[in-house]
């Protein structure tokens, strides 16, 4: 029960993060291309990137931190930063077919899935 509660605790967090970040970018910058997506994205890859390696290599960090920031926070935050950062690991230690396959299957399926979403909705 612990675990779910550290992780809801940063979900909660992330969430409302990404909604504010989202809405003031698009009133800042406007809506004509998803900035706000954009740099969440790029905020959370570079978040998960300093937080896991400080948290695996650097320092000692008790485990709840990372359920909280990396799978709580950063998970409600976006997914994409989780994605970048298996593809860059796959990638780095030398699992090139598989860092491949994750980085350019997941963009494809991902938009083949979205595609097939909105055409069984337009068919209901």
């Amino acid at each position: 029960m612990e675990k779910f509660l550290i992780i809801s605790a940063g979900a909660i967090l992330g969430a409302n993060a990404r909604y504010w970040i989202g809405d003031w970018v698009a009133k800042k910058i406007g809506t004509s291309f998803p900035y706000g997506t954009f740099i969440i994205n790029f905020t959370g890859s570079l978040l998960i990137g300093f937080f896991l390696t400080l948290a695996t290599e650097r320092l000692i960090i008790d485990p709840r931190w990372r359920l909280f920031v990396a799978v709580g926070f950063l998970g409600a935050y976006t997914t994409f930063s989780t994605y970048a950062y298996e593809s860059f690991n796959l990638l780095i230690n030398g699992q090139w077919l598989e860092g491949v396959i994750n980085l350019f299957g997941s963009i494809l399926l991902g938009v083949l899935a979205v595609g097939l979403g909105v055409y069984l909705g337009k068919s209901i």
